[in-house]
């Protein structure tokens, strides 16, 4: 499984698991297409911000 800190792991269009900033706390996770990559910079620590394609926003935790 590829690493959701790293930018150049995640391509549009690809299928992965995200955390919400409203579901940080919980750790929940939604799946989802990659829509838009938000983050700008190589790396996160947190995990690479994108907008899925059914525009909830948040950091890619797993790529499948």
């Amino acid at each position: 499984m590829l690493d959701g800190t790293q930018r150049k792991n995640i391509k549009i269009g690809e299928p992965v698991a995200v955390v919400k900033k409203e579901d940080q706390d919980t750790g929940l996770l939604t799946d989802g297409i990659v829509r838009d990559i938000l983050t700008n910079s190589a790396t996160h620590p947190h995990g690479i911000k994108v907008r899925l394609m059914s525009r909830e926003v948040g950091r890619v935790k797993e790529i499948y």
